[in-house]
């Protein structure tokens, strides 16, 4: 690694443990010597010169981000057009990478963040300023291609394998004379590795959820309405799970927004609504009564409730992350290799960004049962060791955990005002 500081930054949705990985990041650069800034708002703060200096932070506050949910040093959902499209946005970084004397550049985010940090690794060369840049990764959905896993996942499973084995219990309490159908709906665009691990919940056959809707299989209204029928007749109560990204036969989601045409900063449409279309279906059509929830946030900010293995892995997918800039990589990733599944042990290594950009990975078919709602052994063998264990936050007098709030000092502009495109 050249001598200079590091650019960390965050990237599109948070998770429980995003801040996990910022602690390895920073407190293994510690230990090397490199002053880390952090960029406010992902690349937006590198775009806008809105730095923060870290090296102003106590160690306690550093180790306490392990712990903290959400992002410390603020995301965003911004993605890089192509240097041809739009030079000037990386013209801008150079700039400010030059100014404060930045060699080396961390982007921890998912998809579209892997992209745009494989974008940045070869503008440094491109523009006559060499700056090497490692993608971290870092998604709820876990859809990134290579790793094993990603870490945000685990924590996110462990939720909510938990939320619908307590809230099953609650249901099948008072189905006798209230609800009939119970329907959580989790996020998973176009992956429903989310939605599979609510299958964790149940040991065996029959057991909750019943029934589980996946965006890799297209809705039948018909076979789904079939099945919760015949689980409530067997069972006396059927509990769905359904991915924020199913779609039906005509190719729309279920959820999209479709009066409003409502759309995130990548260009994703705005979903969050299957759950209460899945509702109206069976009140319609079997005259049920539901109740549905719509966790939301609630499902990737749970940081009382995180997988230990999880934690440990954002950590060190960030102490990973200085160690190959230290020793001089550009355009890779720290990606979890797993070694064994029983005893579950896992490693990381470095893969090439130009393999894990603007790829996807989706739900093997082997994951899923032949009827297309549930789990498979293997999916199981998959999923079960990414929750394990408890690492849970120090709680204080009044009941509540005790996260940190960091101070994020600015670093003194250098440079006139921009607004990106």
């Amino acid at each position: 690694m050249a001598a200079g500081k590091l650019l960390y930054a965050q990237s599109g949705g948070v998770s429980a443990v995003i801040n996990a990985t910022a602690a390895g990041v920073i407190e293994t650069a510690r230990d090397k010597g490199i002053p880390v800034y952090a960029a406010r708002n992902g690349i937006l703060g590198a775009l806008r010169e809105e730095l923060i200096d870290t090296t102003k932070e106590a160690k306690a506050n550093i180790a306490g981000l392990k712990h903290t949910p959400g992002g410390a040093f603020g995301s965003c959902r911004y993605k890089l057009k192509s240097l041809e499209e739009n030079r000037a946005e990386y013209e801008r970084l150079i700039a400010v990478f030059k100014a404060h004397d930045i060699r080396t550049f961390l982007y921890n985010g998912g998809n579209d963040s892997a992209d745009t940090a494989n974008k940045v690794s070869k503008i440094g060369h491109a523009l006559g300023y060499e700056v090497n840049c490692i993608g971290v990764p870092k998604t709820i959905d876990n859809d990134l291609v290579v790793t094993d896993n990603c870490p945000g996942f685990g924590s996110v499973a462990k939720y909510t394998a938990i939320a619908v084995r307590e809230a099953s219990l609650d249901v099948a309490s008072m189905m006798d004379t209230s609800t009939k159908v119970f329907i959580i709906e989790v996020m998973g665009r176009h992956a429903g590795w989310i939605a599979a691990a609510a299958g964790l919940a149940g040991s065996k056959a029959g057991d909750p959820p019943q029934i589980i809707l996946f965006p890799e299989n297209v809705f039948d209204p018909a076979a789904f309405l079939a099945k919760v029928k015949a689980t409530v007749e067997k069972v006396g109560y059927c509990t769905v799970v359904v991915s924020e990204g199913v779609k039906g036969s005509d190719g729309k989601f279920l959820a999209e927004s479709a009066e409003t045409g409502a759309r995130d900063a990548f260009g994703h449409a705005q979903l969050g609504g299957a759950a209460p279309v899945l509702a109206a279906l069976v009140k319609e059509k079997l005259g049920y009564k539901y109740h549905w929830a719509l966790p939301d946030y609630l499902q990737r900010s749970a940081r009382h409730i995180a997988a230990k293995v999880d934690v440990e892995q954002a950590y060190a997918v960030g102490k990973k992350a200085v160690e190959y800039a230290a020793d001089g990589l550009n355009a890779v990733m720290p990606v979890i290799v797993r070694t064994s599944d029983e005893p579950y042990k896992w490693k990381i290594e470095a893969a090439p960004l130009d393999k894990i950009a603007n790829q996807e990975k989706k739900m093997p078919k082997n994951f899923i049962s032949k009827d297309g709602f549930g789990i498979t052994a293997a999916a199981r063998r998959y999923l079960a060791p990414l929750i394990l264990g408890e690492a849970p936050p120090p709680y204080g007098e009044d009941g509540l955990p005790q996260y940190v709030t960091l101070k994020n000092t600015a670093v003194p502009k250098k440079l006139k005002k921009f607004v990106p495109a």
